[in-house]
């Protein structure tokens, strides 16, 4: 887009909870897992979109620290996705200049998960377009946590003192810490299948997010959806606490 003030109404970081595969699988008279597979295809569609509409950053929720209370038959299934989406999607997205990240918690996680997922991001480290965000075995009030331990650690240290901490200083310990500053907070937050709520998803980020429900299934969420959705963002007006200027 080489217009600036349609440039500006395009979301820089958008944050997606992808739900409603399960749903969308048991619709078709079919298994959760079949929908989470869809769910995966999806992805790289939605991501080749996203950027070709100017995101910087696309977060997915792909898997939360909660998650692990699902069957145990499924929770493995899912797990076995990023190993697929290397074989199937990389070196697509690679060729896209799509850049691959991960937050969320190694520990618990599958190795051959774990390969896969350092592999993609080895490989696509280069690009400079879109970055591609997996949440897995990820969960906000986990990562506040820990951003308080780092801290806390810090004041130990000697390094810094407690009247010095600021929302940057906590900012710089979260996960989202690896990318540019301007870029860290979501502003468009999306959920899929037509639950209202953020199930601890980037619960610090997200303060000033604007939200976005919709009742489409994560798998029906194509190229037209998130379009539907960026035009909404692009009526929004974000004030930030203050007032209308």
């Amino acid at each position: 887009m080489t217009d600036s003030n349609e440039e500006n109404q395009v979301p820089k970081h958008i944050a997606v909870i992808m739900d409603g595969n399960g749903r969308w699988a048991q619709n078709q008279g079919k298994k959760r897992l079949f929908g989470h597979k869809a769910g995966m295809d999806n992805l790289k569609t939605v991501a080749i979109h996203a950027q070709r509409r100017g995101v910087k950053i696309l977060t997915v929720y792909a898997f939360s620290t909660e998650n692990w209370q699902r069957p145990a038959a499924e929770v493995k299934f899912i797990m076995s996705l990023p190993i697929d989406f290397y074989e199937k999607f990389v070196p697509t997205l690679k060729k896209e200049n799509i850049q691959i990240r991960m937050i969320g918690k190694r520990d618990g996680v599958p190795k051959a998960t774990l390969k896969a997922i350092d592999k993609a991001m080895s490989e696509t480290i280069e690009n400079t377009g879109l970055i591609l965000n997996i949440a897995l075995n990820y969960g906000g009030q986990a990562e506040i946590l820990e951003a308080t331990r780092l801290i806390g650690k810090d004041i130990i240290s000697g390094l810094i003192g407690a009247d010095e901490i600021t929302p940057e200083v906590f900012e710089s310990k979260l996960a989202t810490a690896i990318f540019p500053k301007d870029y860290r907070n979501p502003d468009f937050v999306i959920r899929t299948s037509g639950e209202h709520r953020l199930s601890n998803f980037l619960l610090w980020q997200t303060a000033y997010s604007e939200l976005y429900f919709t009742e489409t299934l994560w798998p029906d969420f194509n190229e037209t959806a998130l379009d539907l959705a960026l035009d909404a963002f692009a009526q929004r007006e974000r004030r930030y606490g203050g007032i209308k200027k």
